[in-house]
Protein backbone atom coordinates (compact mmCIF):
# COMPACT_ATOMS: atom_id res chain seq x y z
CA UNK A 1 0.00 0.00 0.00
CA UNK A 2 0.90 3.67 0.25
CA UNK A 3 2.74 3.20 3.54
CA UNK A 4 5.00 0.47 2.14
CA UNK A 5 5.79 2.62 -0.90
CA UNK A 6 6.59 5.60 1.31
CA UNK A 7 8.99 3.61 3.50
CA UNK A 8 10.71 2.15 0.45
CA UNK A 9 11.21 5.54 -1.18
CA UNK A 10 12.31 7.10 2.08
CA UNK A 11 14.94 4.40 2.43
CA UNK A 12 16.22 5.36 -1.01
CA UNK A 13 16.28 9.05 -0.09
CA UNK A 14 14.10 9.83 -3.09
CA UNK A 15 11.88 12.52 -1.58
CA UNK A 16 12.36 16.19 -2.44
CA UNK A 17 10.63 19.33 -1.29
CA UNK A 18 8.75 20.67 -4.29
CA UNK A 19 9.36 24.27 -3.17
CA UNK A 20 13.09 24.41 -2.38
CA UNK A 21 14.28 21.04 -3.76
CA UNK A 22 15.59 20.08 -0.34
CA UNK A 23 15.74 16.44 0.72
CA UNK A 24 13.03 15.01 2.94
CA UNK A 25 12.65 11.73 4.79
CA UNK A 26 8.88 11.53 4.35
CA UNK A 27 6.02 13.21 2.52
CA UNK A 28 3.43 12.69 5.22
CA UNK A 29 2.89 10.93 8.51
CA UNK A 30 0.10 8.42 8.86
CA UNK A 31 -1.60 8.53 12.25
CA UNK A 32 -3.91 5.64 11.31
CA UNK A 33 -7.71 5.77 10.96
CA UNK A 34 -7.36 7.93 7.86
CA UNK A 35 -5.54 10.76 9.64
CA UNK A 36 -2.61 12.04 7.58
CA UNK A 37 -0.35 15.01 8.25
CA UNK A 38 1.76 16.45 5.43
CA UNK A 39 5.40 16.82 6.39
CA UNK A 40 6.93 20.29 6.63
CA UNK A 41 10.28 20.99 4.95
CA UNK A 42 13.01 21.86 7.45
CA UNK A 43 14.63 24.28 4.99
CA UNK A 44 11.76 26.41 3.71
CA UNK A 45 9.12 25.60 6.35
CA UNK A 46 6.55 24.78 3.66
CA UNK A 47 4.75 21.49 2.95
CA UNK A 48 7.17 19.03 1.38
CA UNK A 49 4.69 18.03 -1.31
CA UNK A 50 1.22 19.56 -1.38
CA UNK A 51 0.39 17.61 -4.54
CA UNK A 52 -0.09 14.34 -2.66
CA UNK A 53 -3.55 15.71 -1.75
CA UNK A 54 -4.33 16.93 -5.28
CA UNK A 55 -6.33 15.22 -7.97
CA UNK A 56 -4.19 13.86 -10.84
CA UNK A 57 -5.98 16.19 -13.25
CA UNK A 58 -4.84 19.22 -11.25
CA UNK A 59 -1.28 17.88 -11.21
CA UNK A 60 -1.41 17.39 -14.98
CA UNK A 61 -2.65 20.94 -15.51
CA UNK A 62 0.19 22.30 -13.38
CA UNK A 63 2.66 20.19 -15.35
CA UNK A 64 1.26 21.55 -18.62
CA UNK A 65 1.82 25.03 -17.17
CA UNK A 66 5.45 23.94 -16.64
CA UNK A 67 5.42 24.63 -12.91
CA UNK A 68 8.62 23.48 -11.26
CA UNK A 69 6.71 22.19 -8.22
CA UNK A 70 4.63 19.83 -10.38
CA UNK A 71 7.75 18.56 -12.14
CA UNK A 72 9.49 17.86 -8.81
CA UNK A 73 6.43 15.99 -7.57
CA UNK A 74 6.32 13.81 -10.68
CA UNK A 75 10.06 13.19 -10.96
CA UNK A 76 11.06 12.75 -7.32
CA UNK A 77 8.00 11.93 -5.23
CA UNK A 78 6.14 9.47 -7.45
CA UNK A 79 7.08 6.20 -9.09
CA UNK A 80 6.19 6.67 -12.75
CA UNK A 81 7.62 4.11 -15.15
CA UNK A 82 5.89 5.09 -18.37
CA UNK A 83 8.80 7.05 -19.84
CA UNK A 84 9.75 4.26 -22.25
CA UNK A 85 6.22 3.68 -23.54
CA UNK A 86 5.60 7.43 -23.69
CA UNK A 87 8.76 7.90 -25.75
CA UNK A 88 7.73 5.23 -28.27
CA UNK A 89 4.22 6.65 -28.57
CA UNK A 90 5.52 10.21 -29.07
CA UNK A 91 7.89 8.98 -31.76
CA UNK A 92 5.00 7.18 -33.45
CA UNK A 93 3.00 10.42 -33.41
CA UNK A 94 5.87 12.33 -34.98
CA UNK A 95 6.49 9.58 -37.53
CA UNK A 96 2.81 9.56 -38.47
CA UNK A 97 2.83 13.32 -38.99
CA UNK A 98 5.89 13.10 -41.24
CA UNK A 99 4.46 10.13 -43.12
CA UNK A 100 1.21 12.02 -43.65
CA UNK A 101 3.06 15.08 -44.98
CA UNK A 102 5.04 12.83 -47.30
CA UNK A 103 1.82 11.26 -48.51
CA UNK A 104 0.23 14.68 -49.09
CA UNK A 105 3.19 15.68 -51.23
CA UNK A 106 2.40 12.85 -53.65
CA UNK A 107 0.52 13.98 -56.74
CA UNK A 108 -1.09 10.58 -57.38
CA UNK A 109 -4.53 10.33 -55.76
CA UNK A 110 -5.33 6.83 -56.99
CA UNK A 111 -6.73 4.82 -54.02
CA UNK A 112 -4.86 1.74 -55.22
CA UNK A 113 -1.67 3.71 -55.12
CA UNK A 114 -2.50 4.81 -51.57
CA UNK A 115 -2.82 1.19 -50.50
CA UNK A 116 0.47 0.38 -52.19
CA UNK A 117 2.04 3.38 -50.51
CA UNK A 118 0.82 2.28 -47.08
CA UNK A 119 2.44 -1.12 -47.59
CA UNK A 120 5.81 0.44 -48.18
CA UNK A 121 8.33 1.15 -45.44
CA UNK A 122 8.01 4.92 -45.51
CA UNK A 123 6.28 5.08 -42.15
CA UNK A 124 9.02 2.99 -40.53
CA UNK A 125 11.63 5.15 -42.19
CA UNK A 126 9.97 8.23 -40.72
CA UNK A 127 9.98 6.52 -37.31
CA UNK A 128 13.69 5.80 -37.69
CA UNK A 129 14.41 9.40 -38.64
CA UNK A 130 12.41 10.74 -35.69
CA UNK A 131 14.27 8.35 -33.36
CA UNK A 132 17.63 9.42 -34.79
CA UNK A 133 16.85 13.10 -34.37
CA UNK A 134 15.60 12.72 -30.79
CA UNK A 135 18.60 10.57 -29.82
CA UNK A 136 20.98 13.14 -31.32
CA UNK A 137 19.14 15.93 -29.50
CA UNK A 138 19.48 14.15 -26.14
CA UNK A 139 23.15 13.33 -26.75
CA UNK A 140 23.84 17.00 -27.49
CA UNK A 141 22.15 17.96 -24.21
CA UNK A 142 24.09 15.39 -22.19
CA UNK A 143 27.41 16.40 -23.73
CA UNK A 144 26.77 20.08 -23.03
CA UNK A 145 25.67 19.53 -19.43
CA UNK A 146 28.52 17.10 -18.73
CA UNK A 147 31.00 19.62 -20.13
CA UNK A 148 29.61 22.63 -18.24
CA UNK A 149 28.50 20.99 -14.97
CA UNK A 150 30.39 17.69 -14.59
CA UNK A 151 29.68 17.65 -10.83
CA UNK A 152 25.96 17.30 -11.59
CA UNK A 153 26.38 14.09 -13.60
CA UNK A 154 28.89 12.10 -11.60
CA UNK A 155 26.88 8.92 -11.22
CA UNK A 156 25.06 6.65 -13.62
CA UNK A 157 21.85 7.26 -11.67
CA UNK A 158 22.13 10.99 -12.46
CA UNK A 159 22.19 10.27 -16.19
CA UNK A 160 19.27 7.86 -15.89
CA UNK A 161 17.17 10.34 -13.90
CA UNK A 162 17.86 13.12 -16.41
CA UNK A 163 17.04 10.80 -19.31
CA UNK A 164 13.72 9.83 -17.69
CA UNK A 165 12.94 13.50 -17.10
CA UNK A 166 13.65 14.37 -20.74
CA UNK A 167 11.55 11.46 -22.01
CA UNK A 168 8.61 12.40 -19.79
CA UNK A 169 8.87 16.05 -20.79
CA UNK A 170 8.32 15.19 -24.47
CA UNK A 171 4.66 14.43 -23.77
CA UNK A 172 3.73 17.54 -25.74
CA UNK A 173 4.33 15.60 -28.95
CA UNK A 174 1.06 13.78 -28.26
CA UNK A 175 -0.66 16.97 -29.40
CA UNK A 176 0.61 16.33 -32.93
CA UNK A 177 -2.18 13.84 -33.62
CA UNK A 178 -5.17 16.08 -32.78
CA UNK A 179 -3.43 18.95 -34.57
CA UNK A 180 -3.34 16.82 -37.73
CA UNK A 181 -6.81 15.28 -37.31
CA UNK A 182 -8.47 18.68 -36.82
CA UNK A 183 -6.53 20.20 -39.68
CA UNK A 184 -7.25 23.84 -40.49
CA UNK A 185 -5.50 26.88 -41.90
CA UNK A 186 -3.52 27.41 -38.71
CA UNK A 187 -2.16 23.85 -38.45
CA UNK A 188 1.45 24.85 -39.40
CA UNK A 189 1.39 27.49 -36.67
CA UNK A 190 0.03 24.93 -34.18
CA UNK A 191 2.90 22.57 -35.02
CA UNK A 192 5.39 25.37 -34.31
CA UNK A 193 3.73 26.06 -30.95
CA UNK A 194 3.86 22.34 -30.10
CA UNK A 195 7.59 22.26 -30.89
CA UNK A 196 8.21 25.31 -28.70
CA UNK A 197 6.12 23.81 -25.88
CA UNK A 198 8.14 20.57 -25.98
CA UNK A 199 11.40 22.54 -25.80
CA UNK A 200 10.07 24.56 -22.82
CA UNK A 201 9.10 21.30 -21.10
CA UNK A 202 12.57 19.86 -21.77
CA UNK A 203 14.16 22.99 -20.30
CA UNK A 204 12.03 22.76 -17.16
CA UNK A 205 12.84 19.06 -16.77
CA UNK A 206 16.58 19.77 -16.95
CA UNK A 207 16.27 22.68 -14.53
CA UNK A 208 14.30 20.68 -11.97
CA UNK A 209 16.35 17.49 -12.22
CA UNK A 210 19.76 19.16 -11.83
CA UNK A 211 18.56 22.16 -9.78
CA UNK A 212 20.00 24.68 -12.25
CA UNK A 213 19.18 28.25 -13.17
CA UNK A 214 17.05 29.08 -16.21
CA UNK A 215 19.89 29.92 -18.59
CA UNK A 216 21.97 26.73 -18.59
CA UNK A 217 19.11 24.37 -19.59
CA UNK A 218 18.33 26.56 -22.60
CA UNK A 219 22.02 26.62 -23.47
CA UNK A 220 22.04 22.81 -23.42
CA UNK A 221 18.89 22.63 -25.52
CA UNK A 222 20.40 25.05 -28.05
CA UNK A 223 23.46 22.84 -28.49
CA UNK A 224 21.20 19.78 -28.57
CA UNK A 225 19.37 21.26 -31.55
CA UNK A 226 22.68 22.07 -33.24
CA UNK A 227 23.94 18.51 -32.68
CA UNK A 228 20.65 17.09 -33.95
CA UNK A 229 20.76 19.12 -37.17
CA UNK A 230 24.46 18.35 -37.59
CA UNK A 231 23.86 14.60 -37.42
CA UNK A 232 20.98 14.84 -39.92
CA UNK A 233 23.12 16.87 -42.34
CA UNK A 234 25.96 14.36 -41.97
CA UNK A 235 23.72 11.45 -42.94
CA UNK A 236 22.30 13.45 -45.83
CA UNK A 237 25.82 14.06 -47.15
CA UNK A 238 26.47 10.32 -46.87
CA UNK A 239 23.57 9.78 -49.25
CA UNK A 240 20.97 8.69 -46.71
CA UNK A 241 17.45 9.88 -47.39
CA UNK A 242 16.93 11.59 -44.04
Amino acid sequence: GRGVLSRAMAALGAYRCIECNGEATELYRDYQRGVLRISICKSCQKPVDKYIEYDPVIILINAVLCKAQAYRHILFNTKINIHGKLCIFCLLCEAYLRWLQLQDSSQNTDPDDLIRYAKEWDFYRMFGIASLEQTSFFIGIFITLWWMTPEMLKRKSDFILLLKALLLSTYGKLLLIPAVIWEHDYTPLCLVFIKVFVLISNSQAIRVTLNLNRILPWFAIFFGLIFENGVVCLFQKMGWDV
